[in-house]
């Protein structure tokens, strides 16, 4: 499975491998890391746990797509992880639910003055 993986991604080593699942970890905890104090920011923990989450996990979304790039070029690896964005399936699906997510949550932050469908 792992050959798969890498003759998907183009990686010619095991090391480079490594270095993409490092980013991936690495991006995902900061992310995590970041949007609690994004949330403290605009007052979210006043909100009732099963609110409280979901925009959080909204607030995730956005801030991920931009890590990852950001993490890949420190890291060395943005040719590989920009060739993991060519995987048109999760690349559509993660770039879709963020915007859609960001759009959301900004138009219930502002109360639907912005973005008025």
């Amino acid at each position: 499975m792992i050959k798969r993986i890498k003759d998907k991604w183009g990686i010619e080593n095991n090391f480079q491998f490594i270095i993409i699942l490092i980013v991936f970890a690495v991006t995902g905890s900061v992310s995590a890391k970041i949007s609690g104090p994004i949330a403290q920011y605009f007052e979210l923990d006043s909100f009732h746990f099963l609110v409280y989450w979901p925009i959080r996990l909204l607030i995730v979304f956005p801030v991920y797509q931009i890590l990852l790039v950001w993490f890949g070029f420190v890291f060395g690896i943005i040719t590989s992880i920009l060739c993991l964005k060519k995987d048109k399936f999760i690349f559509n699906f993660f770039f879709k639910m963020s915007i859609l997510f960001s759009k959301k949550l900004f138009n219930f932050l502002s109360l639907g003055i912005l973005f008025k469908d």
